[in-house]
């Protein structure tokens, strides 16, 4: 486990900070005059060089140390940020992931150093040239005083390393404070008992002092004073290399230094576990039993007279009502983490197409199930990756008839009820229909002269093989990948809708449940089959009676709210072999194409579904989302809407010509 392992911690902190150095990066190259994403980009490389070389990645904190050496002479004013130096960079923080997991040839290392070199050359022949000094000048200086807490070494720190970054600043004389070590016979090894006082010569910035410490600073003594040096003609080395009145030690805390660093830190951040995603499921599983169990205790306890019992079992199915929900929240993350991921993508697909691509992010803070998150992103790559390779126009096109030279992709999220819905919009030249059909009948999809509706016809971009790319390039036109979104999506017990309009763009919405853990679920009976719905697609129910039945059969049609509504009988779908109930009830739907209706024998009522999947010998019955056991011990399978339709038209139409 990872509390057990601080080289896998390590790991995944590390991750977490290429991460964001990544995204100051991305944001840097839009915005090259923002000092705050240098400093940014700076804190995240001096983090990870330092974090490195403490766990013994020696070469990943040899290579950043280049990266942080170069972002600290933008950060100082010596060379402007150029959108060269921000890509080297990129490449060098994908080596530095590689450096991580221990898999990085030296070569890569060596020829990314090398133009990171003629990056800052050619930064540096663009800086405006500097003034020179004059030869009598006020030289400046800091002395500081500083003493880590006790047990500093014990949680990581290398007081050593903190000198040598003081060194790497400017001319420093450093002599330890002694006074506070214990008796050798009271003195434990790994406890750090030595203060230093520290005097710098140069032109030195408090922040750049204060950059050395900014991770022991909450815990820390510190004092940085300025130090007042009268004016020399003479050479650097001779300025006394010793100040003989001693340095006052304060806490940081207690000097008013407005909003600096030190005194931000006052501020406690809400404290937070790190918790490996596997206890998560765990806990998950065990939750889920548990609304199982109550189940069954419910049944019983309805079942009886004894009063006590029943109070105990209603007073059980509250706490586990809250203890899953509070678990629910606990697997919920924002949807942002995944958007956050495509930034990179967008940039590194308009340099490789030539097109200048905006990225529009709507609706970050919508949260859904970590595991849905995991399973969105390779489909959603895809779908980008479609988007700005056939969807967005060159510049020149785009300005030929009369679009900005930029085009935009945009994605979006929002929460409808028990589903999430994830947008993928552009303002390209969209979906070429009369070539989507002629690919279509090309491949023996449809018939020259079938009939199809405009949803349908769209959707046959999802099928195995499909592309109307006239080329094959290293971005798309083998026709692998939309098939496998549609699969992976519908697996999700999610939906996919594309819309178009020629010449202004494409959408692509894709609705995904909230989580794949535990639903809200409508138990219905067919035949002496116990089946469940999931409820975010139940509209309404309503009765449909034996005579009704009989009169509808051979067009399967229903008159609501004056609207035809088609509808499914599960009964014969199924096979059942059993004589209708009297009273049937049809339950309707809703799905991308429109409402459904599907007939029941009989509506048991909601129930908390708690979802496993199907084993490997019933991977064949596409028309099953997973199964859930039922109070009584009994199995209920859990109907997928999307492959029911699917599976049921063709049935319907059958029965008509039959009949």
């Amino acid at each position: 486990m990872i509390a057990d392992d601080p080289v896998a911690a390590f790991r995944v902190e590390a991750g977490e900070v290429l991460d964001q150095v990544e995204q100051g990066l991305l944001d840097l190259g839009h915005d090259l005059g923002n000092a705050d994403l240098v400093n940014a980009v700076f804190r995240g490389l001096h983090t990870l060089k330092g974090s490195g070389a403490m766990f013994g990645f020696d070469a990943l904190a040899g290579f950043t140390h280049h990266c942080e050496t170069a972002f600290d002479r933008v950060r100082k004013g010596q060379v402007p940020a150029t959108a060269g130096l921000v890509a080297v960079i990129l490449s060098a923080q994908d080596h530095m992931r590689a450096l991580v997991d221990g898999d990085a040839p030296q070569a890569d290392g060596d020829a990314i150093l090398a133009r990171l070199q003629a990056a800052i050359d050619e930064a540096s022949g663009t800086a405006p040239a500097a003034t020179a000094a004059p030869v009598a000048a006020a030289r400046s200086g800091w002395t500081v005083s500083f003493k880590l807490p006790v047990d500093a070494m014990a949680n990581g720190t290398n007081p050593l390393m903190l000198l040598d970054e003081l060194r790497e600043l400017g001319e420093a004389t450093v002599v330890a404070r002694t006074d506070a070590i214990p008796p050798l016979s009271q003195l434990v090894p790994t406890e750090c008992h030595v203060g230093w006082d520290v005097t710098l010569i140069g032109d030195i910035k408090r922040d750049d002092i204060e950059d050395v410490f900014i991770f022991v600073m909450d815990d820390m003594e510190l004092a940085i004073e300025p130090l007042a040096l009268e004016v020399a003609e003479a050479p650097l080395a001779e300025v006394p290399a010793v100040i003989d009145q001693p340095v006052e030690l304060a806490p940081v805390a207690s000097a008013p230094t407005g909003d600096a660093p030190a005194a931000r830190s006052t501020a406690k951040a809400e404290e937070s576990v790190r918790v490996p995603a596997g206890r998560l499921d765990a806990l998950m599983d065990r939750v889920g039993e548990l609304v199982i169990a109550q189940s069954r205790l419910s049944q019983l306890a309805d079942r009886g007279q004894d009063l006590v019992l029943r109070s105990v079992s209603e007073e059980i199915e509250r706490l586990a009502a809250e203890l899953r929900e509070t678990m629910m929240v606990l697997r919920m993350v924002p949807v942002g983490s995944l958007f956050s991921r495509f930034r990179r993508l967008i940039h590194d697909l308009s340099r490789d197409t030539g097109k200048t691509i905006e990225f529009e992010t709507e609706g970050e803070a919508t949260e859904v199930d970590k595991t849905v998150i995991e399973r969105l992103f390779d489909p959603m790559v895809h779908l980008i990756r479609n988007s700005c390779d056939h969807g967005l126009e060159t510049p020149e096109d785009r300005a030929a008839v009369g679009k900005p030279a930029a085009g935009t992709v945009r994605l979006a999220a929002h929460q409808a009820g028990g589903e999430v819905v994830i947008t993928i919009r552009d303002d390209g030249r969209g979906i070429n229909r009369a070539r989507v059909r002629a690919k279509a009948e090309a491949n023996g999809l449809v018939q020259p002269d079938q009939a199809m509706t405009d949803h349908d016809l769209l959707q046959m971009i999802f099928a195995p093989g499909f592309s109307t790319a006239a080329t094959v390039t290293n971005l798309s036109g083998r026709g692998v990948g939309m098939d496998v979104v549609k699969r992976t999506i519908e697996g999700l017990r999610g939906s996919i809708d594309v819309q178009s309009t020629e010449g202004e763009g494409s959408l692509i919405a894709l609705r995904i449940p909230l989580t794949l853990a535990i639903i809200d679920g409508l138990l219905v009976r067919v035949g002496t089959g116990r089946y469940v719905i999931p409820l975010t697609a139940v509209e309404e129910c309503i009765e449909l009676s034996l005579e009704d039945d009989m009169r509808h059969r051979g067009r399967s049609l229903i008159t609501l709210r004056e609207k035809l509504v088609p509808f499914l009988r599960l009964r014969e779908l199924f096979a059942t072999d059993t004589r209708p109930d009297p009273f049937q009830k049809i339950v309707v739907v809703a799905t991308p194409q429109g409402r459904v209706g599907l007939v029941v024998d009989q509506i048991i009522g909601n129930h908390q579904t708690v979802i496993k999947p199907m084993s490997a010998l019933h991977q064949g019955a596409t028309t099953f989302a997973g199964a859930t056991i039922l109070g009584d011990g009994e199995v209920a399978l859990i109907l997928d809407i999307a492959q029911l339709i699917a599976l049921g038209q063709p049935h319907e139409e059958t029965l008509r010509a039959a009949g």
